[in-house]
């Protein structure tokens, strides 16, 4: 690999990336722990590209919890060797990491507040018996609410979040929730996600859901398991461009894919005739 000349003055980037999040402690840096964000940094600074996390201001669109994977995550740096970010990025991230495409960002750009909005999905483990309640429940979420009921809040964050869209499909053999809003709370998405799916197998009531979207409630909404959350979109105003995928690096992704793939069928086979307590469906 040729050496960059790097340039005088720091380039600020931007990167769509994605990540399966099933070995990761989160995405936020965690200095005994393994995160992407630690990932990335290591990764970076493995090719010479930053020095370390603060001094390239390095940030993602938004914090995702353990367990949990990105589609398409946004990744800002600043950088003085540009070039070199762009060649060697994919070939020193880990196999559960990849970046998918680029662009060149003002120098104040910073990803978890100059987006416009976030997109998550949702994929049910366990098929719900009344797909019908949940869609016709699931606009009760749109619009301003308290969601106290609905997350772990952190100290000082105002409880207060807006919802734009949300929508229950099914996709083959999946049901899945899509939710898009410019910020969430903690544990915010799998506790909706949760709520909807006691609205399908009777252990939460219209009136109940109501009465917990006003921000009352004796306890609040259980968060669904993470491993089937996806942030799968951030919405923005840039000009993307698409990143050329080392070999290696398809190579290792697909095979990645091939070992969940097979993981999913060890399962099925050990465990054919264990049927989950419906109060426990995730």
């Amino acid at each position: 690999m040729a050496e960059d000349p790097g340039t005088n003055s720091p380039v600020r980037l931007a990167f769509r990336i994605g990540y399966i999040g099933t070995s990761f402690s989160g995405s936020q840096f965690q200095p005994d722990k393994r995160t992407v964000e630690g990932e990335i940094e290591a990764a970076l600074m493995r090719a010479g590209v930053i020095v370390d996390r603060k001094k390239s201001r390095l940030a993602l669109s938004g914090r995702t919890d353990r367990g949990v994977h990105a589609k398409s995550q946004i990744l800002a740096i600043s950088t003085t060797k540009p070039d070199l970010a762009l060649r060697s990025l994919n070939g020193q991230l880990p196999p559960d990491i990849w970046a998918t495409h680029w662009s060149r960002v003002s120098s104040d750009f910073y990803p978890r507040y100059d987006v416009e909005s976030r997109t998550y999905r949702f994929y049910y483990a366990k098929k719900p018996s009344d797909i019908r309640a949940m869609k016709e429940a699931a606009p009760l979420f749109l619009g301003t609410h308290d969601f106290t009921c609905f997350a772990r809040l952190e100290p000082g964050k105002n409880p207060i979040k807006s919802i734009d869209r949300i929508s229950l499909e099914i996709e083959q053999s999946w049901c899945r929730m899509e939710i898009t809003a410019n910020s969430y709370l903690w544990h915010m998405v799998r506790c909706i996600a949760s709520a909807l799916f006691c609205i399908s197998e009777g252990m939460l009531t219209i009136s109940q859901l109501e009465k917990c979207l006003s921000g009352r409630c004796r306890q609040k909404m259980k968060p669904a398991q993470p491993d089937g959350l996806i942030l799968w979109a951030v919405n923005t105003n840039l000009t993307w461009q698409e990143m050329i995928m080392p070999g290696l690096k398809s190579r290792q992704i697909r095979e990645r894919g091939e070992y969940y793939r097979l993981l999913g069928e060890v399962h099925s086979l050990l465990f054919p005739e264990i049927i989950k307590d419906p109060a426990q469906p995730y």
